[in-house]
């Protein structure tokens, strides 16, 4: 499997499972209806430890443009592969979201509220003050990937013949990165709903505007910069502290 096609199936099963559990639990007449936030945080961790155990030998499974180019900026992960990752990650939540709405197609259709059905794909604040949802993102961005490279180590991991070297989450470090992401959401995820990742957020906004859902309502691109723009620049304080820490 090369690095493109990990990323990519890494990332979609990552998000197919995580905007999955928000239509099982938000969208009317499913199983799971009114769940909870627990099973909702629990879902997203555990659909992050199903995406790294995936893709971990073949990219070092990222799975978040964030991480890309926190790596990247902390010099472990080459520059020139960086929008190789983006574009495998975006594509892959873009499918990831795609099968949501298909497999829920009946219960989008049974829902009536437009914010419901958007809140299926897309992170937003619960109050809406954009200075505070940034920092609030930057922080919980921050978290992730500041423990990501003490996960991680900075170790080489080897993927392919040429013996290529990317540096990034590796399948040893799922357990450990599911947890992290776990406690994010438990503990700062109630403001924003913790996109900590420009691909879980822009992706699937992306496909909400454009399936053919009944009564969708807007996208609110007004607020799509917070969960791209946030999350890069948690990243980026999260790799400048761990390397003038080391």
């Amino acid at each position: 499997m090369s690095p493109f096609i990990a990323e990519l199936i890494g990332t979609m099963l990552l998000i197919l499972l995580g905007v999955g559990v928000c239509a099982n639990v938000c969208l009317n007449k499913t199983k799971g209806n009114g769940a909870g936030w627990m099973v909702v945080t629990t879902a997203w961790a555990l659909g992050v430890f199903i995406g790294v155990v995936v893709a971990g030998p073949y990219s070092g499974a990222h799975l978040n443009p964030a991480v890309s180019i926190g790596l990247a900026i902390g010099g472990k992960f080459p520059w020139c592969d960086v929008c190789t990752y983006i574009v495998a990650q975006m594509t892959g939540a873009m499918l990831g979201a795609f099968l949501v709405w298909f497999v829920y197609k009946d219960h989008f259709d049974a829902t009536e509220d437009a914010a419901t059905k958007l809140g299926v794909f897309v992170t937003s604040a619960e109050i809406n003050n954009p200075a505070i949802n940034f920092a609030t993102e930057v922080v919980g961005t921050f978290v992730l990937m500041f423990v990501v490279f003490y996960i991680t180590g900075g170790e080489i991991t080897w993927y392919d013949s040429d013996s290529t070297l990317p540096i990034g989450l590796g399948s040893v470090g799922a357990i450990p990165v599911a947890f992290t992401v776990w406690v994010i959401g438990l503990s700062l995820g109630g403001p924003t709903g913790y996109a900590i990742n420009p691909a879980r957020d822009l992706a699937p906004r992306v496909m909400h505007a454009i399936l053919p859902i009944k009564g969708k309502g807007s996208s609110h691109w007004g607020y799509a910069w917070i969960p791209v723009l946030a999350p890069i620049a948690g990243a980026a304080i999260a790799a400048a502290l761990y390397y003038s820490l080391k």
